[in-house]
């Protein structure tokens, strides 16, 4: 889908479907009647509402936030990666078979990929770029930036 046709589709959407959604982000384990009584319509527009968002592809699923110093992961960084551009496709599968990559972002400008990499702690942190990601054929230099906090939006509208 092209450019033009996503910002067209997203012009089409109702101002119901911007409501749901908006829901949906505060609170993605609202039961639909909930949601519905939220956004002032019937249940099964509600429910009908949803579907067609989903079928659609505006909305892809739903998450869990969670704490990740609780979950074992103490350190946290960016690392950015330059490339040999022909071996992105090969590498990006490589890179998301590594547990500890939690996000992979090819981007434009001076640096290739940024991966978000959670690890035990700091010296995990160290075997995972030294030992997993440097080794991979098609990485030409990293650079890796700690995360001290991290905060996201509330709201995926924002």
């Amino acid at each position: 889908m092209s450019e033009d046709q996503r910002s067209t589709e997203a012009a089409q959407l109702e101002t119901i479907d911007w409501r749901i959604i908006s829901a949906l982000a505060d609170d993605g384990r609202i039961s639909i009647t909930a949601l519905a009584e939220k956004v002032h319509v019937s249940r099964a527009h509600c429910y009908s509402r949803l579907q067609h968002l989903q079928k659609k592809g505006v909305i892809t699923g739903y998450s869990i936030s969670v704490d990740h110093a609780r979950l074992g992961f103490g350190a946290s960084a960016h690392v950015i990666l330059k490339l040999r551009q022909h071996n992105w496709r090969a590498l990006r599968q490589k890179l998301l078979d590594i547990p500890e990559i939690w996000h992979v972002t090819l981007t434009g400008g001076p640096m290739d990929v940024i991966l978000l990499v959670r690890a035990r702690d700091n010296a995990d942190l160290r075997r995972v770029v030294f030992d997993e990601i440097q080794p991979l054929d098609g990485v030409v230099d990293t650079q890796t930036v700690m995360i001290f906090e991290e905060r996201t939006s509330d709201s995926a509208l924002h």
